[in-house]
């Protein structure tokens, strides 16, 4: 069998963490949980199980935060996850099937996984949400962790295979809690944007959301999704818009940093490694 560590960062996940670990619990001979002091049961609830090495870290970004994980991983295969992601029970026995099989594992140096979120009590199938296929089951020596913050994702040098079982996604409570991530997640690319030497554009500020808006909803079959894929392509349309507007703040000088930012919150640096 081939060993492989699971990886996990979190903040403040108490309502996540435990299912997240239950979900690799099987696949994993060790799960990495690296934690950015979490003020609530997040680390009572990880150190409850017994294949969890729990660490903590100031956070400086998703990126920075998952390529730290890696390098507290024993062993030569990972799979990493997101707290509000799970295993699903076909790609659980899928990995372990392929774990018996190191000739053919070896094969590659990563394997892409599509993610099936579910959202205002549905799985969402299109909106560009679906098949999502990302490397998340790799060697850790031939990957890594890049994108712009906070839409990170794995990079890989050599071969990649794909599997067929997805990772399921709980991405938002409800719709406050997506309209709260919007709003966080706009303020860091906002931020980091800014510290590169991009520039407000009014224009952006129209046209983008309306593009964003009939790429969601038209062109990447939203209408399909129901009321859910509509409210996708206007959340998405709204982050567009979002993610301009507070450049203006940013350039105009009318704010050092947004104010939802987390302190600890840094610059994200330009010299990430690529293979």
């Amino acid at each position: 069998m081939v060993p492989i560590s699971g990886a996990i960062i979190t903040y403040n996940e108490e309502k996540n963490i435990k299912d997240c670990i239950e979900s690799l619990y099987e696949i994993c001979e060790e799960i990495i949980v690296l934690d950015s002091f979490s003020t609530d049961k997040t680390k009572e609830i990880a150190t409850s199980f017994s294949k969890v090495k729990f660490y903590q870290h100031e956070f400086d970004g998703h990126v920075e935060q998952k390529n730290r994980a890696l390098t507290l991983c024993k062993y030569e295969w990972v799979i990493s996850l997101d707290a509000d992601e799970r295993i699903s029970p076909k790609l659980k026995n899928e990995i372990l099937e392929l774990k018996k099989q190191p000739e053919r594992m070896n094969q590659y140096n990563g394997f892409k996984i599509p993610r099936l979120t579910y959202h205002l009590g549905r799985f969402i199938y299109h909106s560009g949400w679906y098949p999502q296929r990302r490397y998340r089951l790799f060697k850790k020596d031939f990957a890594v962790w890049v994108g712009e913050n906070p839409h990170d994702y794995i990079e890989i040098k050599g071969k990649g295979g794909k599997l067929k079982g997805d990772i399921i996604h709980y991405s938002f409570k409800d719709l406050s809690h997506q309209i709260d991530t919007i709003n966080k997640f706009s303020s860091i690319v906002a931020f980091n944007r800014y510290h590169r030497n991009k520039r407000f554009s009014i224009l952006k500020c129209i046209y983008k959301p309306i593009v964003k808006f009939l790429e969601i909803y038209v062109f990447k079959l939203g209408f399909l999704d129901g009321f859910a894929g509509f409210t996708i392509a206007v959340a998405s349309s709204f982050s567009t818009f979002l993610k301009n507007a507070k450049m203006y703040e940013l350039q105009k000088k009318l704010i050092e940093r947004p104010s939802n930012l987390r302190p600890d919150y840094k610059v994200q640096s330009l010299k990430q490694k690529r293979h």
